[in-house]
């Protein structure tokens, strides 16, 4: 088998296959879709090769191709030109002349005959490669879709693996909590939070007790010298 149609049945298996169902049924996802990427990224370089040489061959073909079109009409060109002017000599008794240029057609004749089989023998080999290429191109076309649809499958599961691996955290670290246990970490944050709460609320009146306690001080002390005063007044007479 040659390596166009190895490559070729590599594509056309990757391309049908249903990386769905080869996800879902697999073991291990994760693994079967590194797998699955691997495998179509080291198919597409190969394919991209290979159709980059078949385009390469088939350029080449269809450029000798047309130098055997145009030799054929140049040749045929020398052929009548030839023919012609051994018509003139004739024509004029210089046979031998004639024969000269007769046999100068018959020479370009077998040059264009030559051109016309290359020509037509190309053609056929061509077709095959532009059929190549074109199947080539679909592939190509399929496997990075389908590659796509890998990658963007592949960061699904690797999120859900994620999500699962921090609900199983998430999991075990309330398993470690009693809720209903007084002394527990949640009972103790609740009383730190309490707590400081009620020294939040306790701060404004704090303040203003102290204020009033100061008032009060200052109420006495008026009242301690406004009797001093009377009673120095009465001990005067006045």
């Amino acid at each position: 088998m040659s390596d166009k149609q190895s490559i070729l049945g590599r594509i056309a298996q990757l391309a049908k296959a249903n990386i769905h169902v080869l996800l879902d049924q697999a073991e291990d996802p994760r693994k079967m879709a590194d797998r699955l990427i691997r495998d179509y990224n080291s198919s597409i370089v190969k394919a991209e090769e290979t159709a980059v040489a078949v385009m390469a061959d088939l350029r080449l073909m269809e450029h000798d191709q047309r130098e055997d079109v145009e030799a054929v009409g140049a040749w045929g060109a020398q052929a009548l030109a030839a023919s012609r002017k051994a018509d003139e000599l004739r024509a004029s008794g210089q046979g031998e002349e004639a024969d000269k240029f007769d046999g100068l057609a018959r020479v370009a004749l077998e040059r264009q005959l030559e051109h016309e089989k290359e020509a037509k023998a190309a053609g056929p080999i061509i077709a095959t490669q532009q059929e190549i290429v074109e199947r080539l191109s679909s592939g190509l076309e399929e496997m990075r879709a389908k590659l796509s649809e890998l990658r963007t499958r592949h960061d699904e599961l690797v999120a859900r693996a994620t999500s699962v691996r921090t609900q199983g955290m998430l999991t075990d670290a309330l398993q470690n909590i009693d809720v209903f246990d007084p002394a527990g970490e949640l009972s103790r944050f609740e009383d730190v939070v309490r707590r400081e709460e009620a020294r939040a609320m306790g701060q404004p009146e704090l303040a203003e007790s102290s204020l009033d306690a100061q008032f009060a001080r200052f109420t006495d002390f008026t009242t301690d010298a406004e009797i001093e005063a009377r009673l120095a007044a009465l001990k005067s007479g006045a």
